[in-house]
């Protein structure tokens, strides 16, 4: 049986499409690991991109971090978190946290530093205070590049969340460890293909996002989105 006779026969299963085992049940709990690592690294990787960005200060810091995060292997992190933590969600979103940081950290503070210094020191002259340059000045022209940094990390996250699967948790790597293991393949390819098909969803949004959030003449001089 060929790839598309695997695909065709998962996705035709009524089975897979109800259930706590359910495309829909598992699609869900994949979403809902990846907007809880996405929010967190966001919510860590952003502030500190934005401030060592505007302040040019920590650029060879940020570095180290971004290497030592990507050096990280996410599946040996979490087993060891598994192992020094016991059973909960924290094994699985510090390995996946850790991996979705650095291209938030690095791409924003990148960003930051690429805006032209001319509008940046115009808008000091005229008095206005940092963090009205920041926001008002910087961040409206490093949005696409920041963006880019967001959709990285969250296909990072799409992809790898399937590792969650390996310590008892949903999401749609379950089709896949438990497939493996059945040695039913048309249940391996089915989860790939969905794994594939949200990572594809994922870019469509943020060039969405892309398009709602980044004015139209930033979006011409910049060609991320």
């Amino acid at each position: 049986m060929n790839l598309l006779n695997h695909i065709d026969a998962f996705f035709g299963d009524s089975a897979h499409w109800q259930g706590y085992d359910g495309i829909p049940t598992r699609l869900a709990e994949h979403l809902g690991y990846t907007l809880m690592a996405l929010g967190i690294a966001a919510a860590i990787g952003l502030p500190v991109g934005l401030l060592t960005g505007h302040t040019g200060r920590g650029g060879n810091t940020l570095a180290l971090i971004a290497t030592a995060g990507r050096a990280l292997p996410s599946f040996g992190l979490m087993v060891l978190m598994f192992v020094l933590l016991g059973l909960g969600m924290a094994p699985v979103m510090i390995p996946l946290v850790v991996l979705a940081i650095p291209p938030i950290l690095v791409t924003t503070y990148e960003a930051m530093r690429s805006v032209d210094p001319a509008p940046v020191d115009a808008a000091r002259g005229m008095g206005m205070a940092e963090p009205e340059i920041l926001f008002r000045v910087e961040l409206p022209v490093a949005l696409p590049l920041i963006l880019s940094g967001l959709r990285s990390a969250a296909i990072q996250i799409v992809s790898t969340a399937t590792i969650a699967a390996y310590v008892s948790f949903g999401g749609l790597g379950r089709y896949i460890v438990d497939g493996l293991y059945q040695r039913d393949y048309e249940k391996v390819v089915g989860g790939a293909t969905l794994v594939a098909a949200m990572a594809l969803a994922t870019l469509g949004l943020f060039w969405a996002v892309g398009r709602l959030t980044v004015s139209r003449g930033v979006r011409r001089s910049s060609s991320v989105l």
